[in-house]
């Protein structure tokens, strides 16, 4: 058996969120604002940590990962749509549509395992604060995030390297507005057991153990904030996590919501627009809940841009 498409499909049509022409207009000064909003607002969460000596710590060190890697999240389907709208075109090439897949995998699960990076880092400062530096070490920060590059890695590359086996027939229209892989193995008319096991298999271990562990620190958390005595000392000790909670809420309820919907409605169309939230709106968002709720951040914002710190 050899890889590759029986039929020569040299390119995929990308049928997007909408077919009605009065709306492109629209769609693209949207999406171009929350693109935009996305790359200045992580942009800035990036310059506040490496600039600020304050915010050279475990906990900012694993927000400047998380807002690199949102930046690119969103730019890996983005710009490729706007091209599309400003074009009125909706090819996308079969090299370019595997590239797509790979990076969205790719970005998709570096946020899952930064988030869960997060919350262990939270656990490990709120209920082991006088071991907090001997244990969240550089050296072990640094691994922490390269082992969530490797296994992010392995599995986008397994997963598109999967994909090169499948054969396509004539239909080639994708009704999403970047290459989600379940739309893409779709439409294969090989058989797509193989392709089908390895994602379920992907979304239950990748997925699944992230959360688990999230779940498990703040099960611990919540714990050893129940013991504190005082009203003032709970919330000290709990003060840090409400943005990360936010934030880890916001990424899994919208692409439970995401599945859910697509599952109930057996509609491409509903799931490529609610699809948008996890893609497009969490990673705009996440700057603001991580600047508007954090002192520190506001802080080092503020010297950015000349404004006098109190």
């Amino acid at each position: 058996m050899e890889p590759g498409n029986d039929s020569q499909i040299s390119e995929f049509f990308l049928l997007g969120l909408s077919k009605e022409p009065e709306l492109q207009l629209l769609i693209f000064g949207l999406f171009l604002s929350m693109y935009l909003i996305t790359v200045f607002g992580n942009l800035l969460i990036l310059l506040a940590v490496s600039s600020d000596s304050h915010l050279h710590t475990p906990m900012y060190f694993f927000l400047a990962n998380l807002s690199f890697v949102d930046i690119c999240f969103t730019s890996t389907t983005v710009p490729k749509m706007l091209w599309n709208i400003q074009t009125q075109s909706k090819v996308i090439t079969y090299a370019g549509c595997i590239t797509q897949m790979y990076f969205f995998l790719l970005f998709a699960g570096l946020d899952n395992f930064l988030l869960s990076v997060m919350a262990y880092d939270r656990f490990v400062a709120i209920c082991q604060p006088l071991h907090y530096m001997l244990i969240m070490k550089p050296t072990y920060c640094g691994l922490l995030v390269l082992v969530s590059w490797m296994m992010s890695t392995l599995n986008s590359l397994l997963q598109t390297l999967m994909m090169l086996w499948l054969s396509f027939c004539t239909e080639v229209e994708i009704s999403h507005f970047f290459c989600e892989i379940n739309q893409v193995v779709q439409l294969a008319c090989s058989d797509t057991f193989l392709n089908d096991m390895l994602m379920y298999f992907a979304a239950g271990l990748l997925g699944g153990a992230p959360l688990a562990g999230i779940l498990y620190s703040y099960s611990k958390i919540v714990s050893f904030v129940c013991g504190i005595s005082s009203a003032q000392g709970k919330y000290k000790a709990f003060s840090t996590c409400p943005s990360h909670l936010s934030v880890v809420s916001l990424f899994y309820c919208t692409c439970l919501g995401v599945y859910l919907s697509s599952a109930a409605t057996q509609s491409s169309h509903s799931s490529a627009t609610a699809s948008v939230m996890y893609t497009v709106v969490t990673p705009m968002l996440n700057p603001f809940i991580y600047s508007l709720r954090n002192r520190d951040i506001k802080r080092a914002l503020k010297r950015i841009v000349g404004v006098p710190v109190m």
